[in-house]
């Protein structure tokens, strides 16, 4: 029981968490250039994250040792957490926080895209096809193009979208990099490298600290993405993948939107449209139908009153931001 309790507090912390990340962002752009922000959002996580490391990791748990650990390093602050969350911030300006977090919930419905067209041992199925045309499908309808059009409110769901492609394609490349490490020692190498980064993109557009507006709302805003969902968010997530498997673990894109768009109604007076819950509603059933079997293993790994999940394949890790 103690054990089962421990996964279901690491799935909520998770889950609010990066649910959260979508509604701080957004209150932190009226005062922070967006990738600026987002800079220094992993600036203050790096700093959590080498704390942490230092308590509870040894160097030889954080020594990269083979090419293949390198390239997982280069994968996961690059890709899944540099170039996502840059996408992220830039293009949430131009949306709301519920509909930018349902467009980031494609990240495993893209993943077994490219897991097939990258990795030897996976084909995408007919059911994953399926599953994938909703999902997109989904997306087509939180865009509302029937009403405004897809761009008329600027870029923002289409920068989004190469956000959540980004985070796919690095989850699949870690994949095939098959490295040793684990997956919280490759966040702690990450978030340093996804700083960097985001700096230079920070540079590269032009921004300054000038135009940075130090208020209340920027401070907590980037407390909230630097500490709470730029580290323990990432820690909690990759807890929950030991505890409960990856299975169990990406049951969480299903809660996200719900937080970030209860949040921005909440806390920023943002509206949830019918067609967002109509986007959100088909995404789901395009999950449902990707992860049918597996989540039908978990359904009879419980019946079998062991209370433990079967041995099965390592997935794709796919961290929400």
């Amino acid at each position: 029981m103690t054990g089962r309790r421990r996964t279901i507090g690491l799935f909520a912390v998770a889950a609010v968490l990066f649910g959260g990340t979508f509604v701080a962002a957004k209150a932190g752009l009226a005062h922070l250039p967006p990738l600026l922000f987002v800079a220094i959002r992993f600036d203050i996580g790096a700093i959590v994250l080498a704390g942490y490391a230092a308590f509870a990791l040894s160097r030889e748990e954080l020594r990269p040792r083979t090419i293949g650990d390198a390239v997982g390093i280069a994968a996961t602050g690059l890709l899944v957490i540099g170039l996502t969350n840059a996408l992220l911030f830039v293009g949430q300006q131009y949306t709301t926080s519920g509909v930018a977090a349902i467009v980031f919930s494609l990240n495993p419905i893209l993943t077994p895209v490219f897991a097939a067209l990258l990795l030897a041992d996976e084909r995408l199925s007919v059911r994953g096809g399926i599953g994938t045309g909703l999902g997109l499908l989904g997306v087509v309808l939180v865009a509302s193009p029937g009403a405004d059009g897809l761009l008329a409110g600027g870029p923002g769901v289409l920068i989004l979208l190469g956000g959540a492609v980004a985070s796919a394609l690095g989850a699949v490349l870690i994949r095939r990099a098959d490295a040793n490490l684990s997956s919280t020692a490759r966040t702690v190498w990450g978030v340093p490298l996804a700083a960097v980064l985001t700096h230079l993109f920070s540079y590269g557009a032009g921004e300054s600290v000038s135009s940075v507006s130090v208020t209340p709302t920027a401070v907590l805003a980037l407390a909230y993405v630097g500490v709470f969902s730029g580290a323990i968010a990432y820690l909690a997530y990759f807890a929950l993948i030991d505890a409960g498997g990856a299975t169990r673990a990406n049951l969480i894109f299903y809660v996200i939107p719900i937080v970030s768009a209860l949040g921005g109604w909440l806390l920023l007076g943002e509206s949830i449209s019918r067609a967002t819950v109509l986007g959100f509603a088909v995404i789901i059933a395009g999950f449902a139908i990707i992860g049918s079997r597996a989540i039908g293993r978990v359904i009879r790994d419980r019946r079998d009153g062991s209370g433990e999940p079967r041995e099965e394949p390592p997935a794709p890790e796919c961290p929400a931001d």
